[in-house]
């Protein structure tokens, strides 16, 4: 009994150093592979997570519903974007589906609505703006100044049509 139990006691202080020196290379592994941080950002890529509840507006910056959720295509990619249309509090909201590459991103804030006697056009322009997919991209102006820290999501979508418009088109149904 004293043998063994004398075993034990000298495995044990023989394990104390090497799990100490295992702890200190996963410790000097890890501080290595923080100083390669790969950031969404800067990489240009936004969370999808953040794009669910966007806010959608038409061409003169009226709200027109919100991103409810992003449908994949089997290679992955986003090919529709269902839209909550109406309602009050999520009540009696009608979803459509619309193409992805219709909805423009804008990094900054919607523009506030003042008018103008001198304008005559439906044009936005001012700040820079992110265009997915085909078709022109959009550059919207804010009111206030934008913040210099980059986000991972833009700030809302802009999408060429109306409220109207879009409670005319059929419900779009997730589970059929």
């Amino acid at each position: 009994m004293k043998t063994f139990t004398a075993a034990v006691v000298g495995l044990a202080l023989l394990a104390g150093p090497a799990l100490a020196q295992s702890t200190n290379n996963a410790t000097s592994s890890s501080t290595a592979n923080s100083t390669q941080e790969q950031n969404a950002s800067t990489m240009n890529l936004w969370q999808g997570s953040k794009l669910i509840g966007l806010n959608v507006y038409d061409l003169q910056n009226q709200k027109i519903g919100d991103i409810k959720e992003l449908l994949l295509d089997n290679d992955g990619k986003i090919g529709q974007v269902a839209i909550g249309v109406g309602g009050l509090l999520g009540m009696g909201e009608h979803d459509v589906a619309v193409k992805w590459t219709d909805l423009k991103f804008s990094d900054q804030p919607v523009p506030s609505a003042t008018t103008s006697s001198n304008t005559s056009t439906n044009t936005i322009s001012g700040g820079a703006a992110r265009t997915t997919g085909s078709g022109t991209s959009m550059s919207l102006s804010a009111s206030s100044t934008a913040s210099t820290t980059k986000k991972n999501y833009p700030d809302h979508a802009v999408l060429n049509a109306t409220k109207d418009q879009l409670k005319a088109m059929p419900q779009f149904n997730y589970s059929k």
